[in-house]
């Protein structure tokens, strides 16, 4: 069954005290086209992430992002504040003792100093931890995976429905072509009656009237634009990843119809026409979603 490039998945793991968010958004595009927001405690494995995204999501515009979120109170950079308090009293009494105006940022200025603010170690990415997030990466790609087939099962309802449409506008051509032909045959004998006020040959004539038919003759035409249709419904049967098989469809189904259109000398088989084309416009406009 054919597949959504649309989606989106998310999902939180928990360690020690940490929630590891993972967001990953996909839209339609010609390629596979990722970029990825990754916390820095675990860039390392950034080629091991994006390998894992690139090897199950195969095409789309992919916008993946990895971040941390700590609990409340905790603090990547801790302030000092036994020394930003004796930095504190040393500036005030100097001010005083010289009458240096006290300064107006007073934390900007104590945050400045030597050691207002402790040295944090870097930190390293444990095994479990990165356990924890790679769960988190492949709980969002399977979301957006799943969300990609529900929208493709949605997509290859509204496909039926278009396919079959155009397949009963096309039987309804049929009552029209006999009705076109004697009109145009009534209409060439009158014209030649009208004009020529000599004899004519008329076994010339029905030649030269089978060869004009046939030209306007839709036949091949029908019968190829029912293949089409026929293969449009089984390609989407194949799997996914038959988007670009499914647009070439579609375009061979327009020449089909065009040609028909062109060819159909008639009011109301050029009304039929003008509705086919409506309906494959819509399948052509959803097709370049399909991955």
């Amino acid at each position: 069954m054919i597949q959504s490039m649309t989606g989106y998945g998310k999902c939180v793991t928990e360690f020690n005290g940490k929630k590891i968010h993972a967001e990953i958004k996909s839209l339609n595009s010609k390629a596979l086209d990722l970029s990825s927001r990754i916390a820095p405690l675990y860039r390392e494995k950034e080629m091991e992430i994006r390998t894992y995204i690139t090897s199950n999501l195969e095409r789309g515009k992919i916008d993946f992002n990895l971040w941390i979120e700590k609990e409340d109170g905790a603090s990547a950079t801790p302030i000092n504040k036994t020394i930003v308090n004796e930095y504190y009293k040393q500036i005030k009494s100097i001010c005083s003792e010289t009458g240096i105006p006290e300064p107006i940022e007073w934390m900007s200025t104590l945050l400045r100093m030597p050691d207002a603010i402790s040295k944090v170690e870097a930190e390293e990415l444990s095994e479990e931890e990165w356990a924890a997030a790679k769960s988190a990466v492949e709980g969002a790609v399977g979301q957006l995976m799943e969300f990609r087939k529900q929208e493709g099962l949605a997509l290859s309802k509204k496909f039926t429905e278009k396919i079959t449409n155009i397949g009963n506008l096309l039987a309804m051509i049929e009552p029209y072509e006999k009705e076109r032909t004697e009109k145009i045959k009534q209409r060439i004998v009158e014209a030649l009656e009208k004009t020529l006020e000599v004899d004519y040959d008329k076994n010339r004539l029905e030649q030269e009237m089978i060869y004009y038919i046939e030209k306007l003759d839709i036949s091949e035409e029908k019968q190829r634009l029912t293949n089409h249709l026929k293969y449009f419904m089984e390609t989407m049967a194949d799997g996914h990843g038959q988007g670009k098989k499914l647009g070439f469809i579609a375009q061979e189904m327009g020449r089909e119809i065009n040609t028909t259109g062109s060819k159909s000398n008639n009011a109301e088989m050029q009304n039929i026409v003008v509705k086919m084309k409506d309906e494959l416009e819509q399948i052509k406009e959803q097709v370049l979603n399909v991955l």
